[in-house]
């Protein structure tokens, strides 16, 4: 840049200085407004303050109206609730909390809210899909046990709608009172859960209760409600065994049906009701006994977290003296046979509980079988300390070695119908299907002189059957092995699915279980061994067919059954191949012909049995009529 630039700028700086220094103010107008700005500070300030004092004023106005709205309001509610439960208004309201009882077997949540118990819990047991937590039977409102109270002037109350306290606690009791307006008049509800029990005591206990309640009551309604969650792995197994169940008084049982929705009114007298899962129940037993009972089961939908839903109604007594209690009994428990039957020990037989019978064991004689051979044998075993697996096997060979006559039985007379077989054909050559009476006259000749009785190998096989459908029974039941994990199945009690879908196919479900598929190759194997041990009639290639079909029917019914049963049936059909293959090896075929040949050189002059005498009179007499019709409808011809 130039001089003459130079010279510009310092001008215009210059200028600029000397005009910033004329403009400013002095000190008597900084002072001015300085006090211009304080005084503006000050009008804001009492204005901020005027308002804090106008906005209190007008919320304290807020709230002293509030106040008497919400007075007037309380004391709206409280005719209300006075209007409503009359007496028992003190009860209307309370705490939403729970009481703890409990011993080793049993955890019980008691509500302040209808003096109900809100929950059981098995401490010995856990569900399938939760190994951490306690089994609940229920929980919450899964379970809703109410008493319905007429008052004096004809207000109808549930106790499920009223708040009770504890009166009284011990370590084993608790006392839920159910308090009035009158000092005097209450109703208690007490539990007693005894050491190592399963047991629980449920008294009613009505105190000063004629001054609130209806005089001329002598019995309250009660309504019990419950949801039974799945707590097995086979959802449709558990279905099958989760029912109603009660005892009329006298000790007669009867069910409502496991299958579909059902309902049922009993004007009997009721004992206990139970409402039962396949391996647990919750019963509830009346000392006195229920009158005039509705009750109604209701299976829930496949992707429901329960499988039934429970309701009943019905009467109990109930003196609202107090001189008498209403006095139960609850089971919150295992369907374990030995444990139910412990309550009937010692105990007059027209009192007895009969709750074993929540165990289902089968048909009279195959209870039977059960109750006196495989339960003791099974318990037995187990007591000596070994393995689930080896109790089963045990339990197997056990079985086979008391039927072993009967299967040796049947397989001698099989093993003679199959050295018979060659005159069996040449009877059947010498008589065609035309003659066929001729033919059945003939073969009876042979079985007598052969000292062999077609039946003689069906009727050991009828002697077996019993056991075979008491295993059947025993096993999906026996909550003995409910847990119990052997090689690859973790639980016997359910099905050891070793390929599973997500989808259900038909006749064959969402699994394939694998103890199941070696039982049907299992019976398959025995099928042939079977067949080539009896003699068959070449024309009947058909029953030949069936036999070969029969394990594959049984694969598509086991495979959703207890691994338990079908490591059994495993077991029992390993072992029967085993006892056939030895009676062939010690049976020699060409000696029991001989054998059988001297017995027909003795029984042609022996006497015939009166039996036999009669079936070839009977056999006579047929073809003497089928001779008459022959000729009769030739004449017409």
């Amino acid at each position: 840049m130039d001089k003459n630039t130079w010279i510009g700028f310092l001008l215009i700086a210059g200028i600029i200085v000397g005009f910033s220094f004329l403009q400013r103010p002095s000190k008597e107008q900084l002072a001015e407004r300085q006090r211009q700005y304080d005084s503006i500070a000050l009008v804001r300030q009492a204005q901020a303050e005027a308002q804090l004092i106008a906005d209190q004023l007008a919320a304290a106005e807020q709230a002293k109206a509030d106040s008497a709205f919400q007075a007037e309001r309380a004391d709206l509610m409280q005719q209300q609730v006075q209007a409503t439960y009359g007496n028992f208004a003190p009860s209307a309201q309370g705490e939403d909390k729970t009481v703890v009882l409990e011993n080793n077997k049993l955890r019980l949540n008691i509500a302040y809210q209808g003096g109900r118990i809100r929950q059981a819990e098995l401490k010995e047991y856990k569900a399938y899909n939760d190994s951490l937590h306690f089994l609940s039977l229920f929980r919450d409102d899964e379970s809703q046990l109410s008493f319905t109270l007429v008052t004096a002037n004809n207000r109808v109350l549930a106790t499920r709608n009223l708040f009770f306290e504890p009166a009284e606690t011990t370590s084993n009791s608790v006392t839920m009172r159910l308090k009035t307006d009158i000092e005097d008049a209450w109703l208690d509800f007490v539990y007693t859960l005894p050491d190592d029990e399963y047991m629980v005591s449920f008294s009613m206990r009505p105190h000063g209760m004629q001054q609130v309640l209806a005089q001329n009551i002598n019995s309250v309604e009660m309504q019990w409600d419950q949801l039974i969650p799945q707590q097995e792995r086979g959802r449709k197994f558990e279905e099958r065994y989760a029912r109603i169940q009660y005892m009329l008084v006298g000790g007669e049982m009867e069910t409502l049906s496991e299958q579909k929705s059902d309902s049922k009114r009993e004007n009997a007298r009721i004992q206990w009701i139970g409402y039962k899962d396949q391996f647990f129940s919750t019963v509830l037993i009346a000392d006195d006994a229920f009158t005039s009972t509705e009750m109604e089961s209701t299976p829930q939908g496949s992707h429901s977290r329960y499988i039934k839903e429970y309701r009943t109604k019905t009467s109990v007594p109930f003196d609202i003296r107090g001189q008498k209690t209403t006095d139960f009994r609850y089971y919150f428990g295992p369907n374990h046979y030995n444990t139910l039957k412990a309550y009937d020990q010692g105990v007059e037989k027209d009192q007895r509980l009969h709750l074993k019978e929540l165990v289902p064991l089968g048909w009279k004689i195959v209870a039977w079988i059960n109750k006196i051979l495989t339960i003791p044998m099974f318990d037995l075993f187990q007591s000596w300390g070994l393995h689930i697996g080896l109790v089963i096997l045990l339990m197997t060979l056990v079985i086979k070695i008391i039927i072993l006559p009967f299967v040796f039985a049947s397989y001698k007379s099989s093993a003679k119908m199959r050295v018979l077989r060659p005159q069996i054909d040449e009877i059947n050559a010498k008589y065609p299907a035309d003659k066929m009476q001729e033919r059945q006259q003939a073969m009876m000749a042979l079985y007598q002189r052969a000292g062999v009785s077609p039946m003689s190998g069906c009727l050991p096989m009828l002697f077996q059957m019993p056991i075979l459908i008491a295993m059947f029974w025993f096993f999906p039941t026996a909550i003995e092995l409910r847990g119990k994990s052997f090689l690859w199945a973790d639980d016997l009690s359910t099905y050891d699915a070793i390929l599973s879908w997500g989808y259900n196919l038909p006749l064959i479900g969402d699994h394939l279980s694998l103890f199941c598929v070696l039982m049907t190759v299992t019976n398959f194997a025995y099928t042939f061994v079977t067949m080539q041990s009896q003699a068959t009639d070449p024309n009947m290639k058909f029953m030949k067919w069936m036999m070969y079909l029969m394990p594959l029917m049984f694969f598509f019914i086991f495979n959703d059954y207890a691994a338990g049963l079908s490591y059994y049936y495993l077991l029992s059909l390993g072992f029967t191949i085993l006892q056939t293959m030895i009676f062939r090896w010690a049976i020699d075929d060409e000696q029991l012909l001989r054998q059988m040949e001297e017995n027909a050189k003795k029984n042609s002059t022996k006497k015939k049995s009166g039996f036999m005498q009669r079936l070839e009179a009977m056999q006579r007499e047929q073809q003497r009529l089928a001779r008459e019709q022959a000729k009769a409808q030739q004449r017409r011809h």
